[in-house]
């Protein structure tokens, strides 16, 4: 019974993957007559349902001779040849269906039933010869289907030249070689057409997921983008929106001034949201430094800007003004400081950046351990792409202080530039 019900289940597995391929096959010639009928060209990304054991089957259809001969009386002992026959059709069926899977075709058991069938095809051949020697050409298709790999060709050449012997034994010259060649041939194009169109789903499947991975990193750098973007700017107007309020009762120009910076910041971040969206926002140093200094002030922190050494690089000063741009973002959030100092200093091979304040030795963006939280994160993942490194963490006087180091003129900092992934 477990026999039975091992076949049963055999049988609806092969049932549900044909119903599967039929289905993708009408799906695929459905788009096919779509593309064409609107005037396009078929979607080549979608060239059908990958080939099953169904493709092989018709080619069982060689064994029709024997088949005839078992009909017509001509093959003595017809119960033997008819045994072997339906034998060799089910170890057929079985080696072939197995072998559209990797790990099927390699299992031991797919590897028995092939050598079983090359006995099975042995016997058949030498027993009755004549048309029963065609099984030699379906012997080497299914070693063709299940047997990819370096030996292959060494496999296929000696499964033909054994063939061609008992060819030989059978019916001569003329048998041996016409199923030698068969064989071989059978044994090899199979193979070569089944592992080419494996492969070739392979490598799509593999540009769909680095195509996936892409949109992934997009929206990544997009989200960062947009979090640092914000997360600055708005940080800025509610410090500046204070000030204004504080400032109305007894100083209305000043006031007024505040409101004004307040127009100006928002103009300035609608710019860059438009320039961010479209992937090629440039920063300046300079620029940061001095939007710093304004909201420091804003805020009631004393700023101290020193800078020193040659001229950086426009890659280097676009990531040094991120990291500018979320430090002091955190200084004004979260630091309760009343003065930060921002120190730039160049040098021949690399260029550090250091932002220091005096307040409660908090920032917003790290947990208990480490670098953390979306804006420091990001800023030390970005910095390490471009070969620099980003360390953040409490001043021995007090305070917090992140530092942030960069190579001067190195490739990984010119390809960190091209791509703009946002830190944050």
């Amino acid at each position: 019974m477990t026999r039975w019900r091992a076949m049963r289940c055999r049988m609806a597995a092969w049932r549900a993957e044909g119903k599967q391929w039929r289905t993708e096959h009408r799906r695929s010639e459905a788009a096919r007559r779509a593309a064409r009928k609107g005037g396009g060209t078929p979607d080549t990304e979608h060239a059908g349902p990958p080939p099953t054991g169904f493709s092989l089957l018709p080619w069982l259809l060689l064994g029709l001779g024997s088949f005839s001969n078992l009909l017509q009386g001509r093959t003595p002992d017809p119960w033997i040849g008819g045994l072997g026959l339906l034998a060799f059709n089910s170890l057929y069926i079985y080696v072939t269906f197995r072998s559209f899977d990797r790990c099927r075709r390699e299992a031991a058991s797919t590897r028995v039933a092939l050598g079983l069938m090359g006995l099975l095809t042995t016997g058949l051949a030498l027993g009755y010869g004549g048309d029963w020697l065609t099984f030699f050409p379906l012997l080497g298709l299914a070693a063709g289907a299940s047997l990819r790999g370096p030996w292959l060709g060494r496999t296929g050449l000696l499964l033909a030249l054994y063939a061609g012997a008992v060819s030989y034994v059978r019916g001569g010259w003329g048998d041996a070689s016409t199923i030698g060649y068969a064989t071989f041939i059978s044994s090899m194009v199979t193979a070569a057409i089944l592992g080419l169109s494996e492969a070739v789903r392979e490598l799509r499947a593999a540009r769909e997921e680095l195509a996936r991975r892409a949109v992934e990193k997009e929206r990544l750098r997009f989200s960062r983008d947009l979090h640092d973007l914000l997360g600055h700017t708005l940080s800025v107007i509610v410090v500046k929106s204070e000030a204004a309020r504080r400032l109305a009762p007894g100083d209305m120009d000043a006031a007024l001034a505040q409101i004004t910076d307040i127009e100006s910041v928002g103009r300035q971040a609608l710019t860059e949201i438009r320039e961010a969206v479209t992937g090629y926002r440039e920063g300046s140093l300079a620029t940061e430094l001095t939007r710093a200094c304004s909201a420091l002030s804003a805020a009631g922190v004393e700023p101290v800007v020193r800078r020193s050494g040659a001229p950086l690089a426009p890659q280097a000063e676009v990531l040094l003004g991120w990291v500018v741009r979320e430090a002091v973002t955190n200084v004004v959030r979260h630091s309760d400081a009343a003065r930060c100092e921002i120190t730039v200093e160049g040098a021949d091979e690399h260029v550090r950046l250091r932002v220091t304040d005096d307040g409660s030795g908090e920032a917003a963006d790290r947990p208990a351990q480490g670098i953390g939280g979306t804006g420091l994160t990001g800023l030390t993942e970005r910095l390490a792409a471009a070969g620099g490194s980003l360390s953040a963490g409490r001043s021995p006087q007090g305070g917090f202080t992140v530092t942030a180091e960069l190579p001067v003129g190195s490739e990984e900092l010119a390809a960190v530039a091209v791509t703009a992934p946002a830190a944050g």
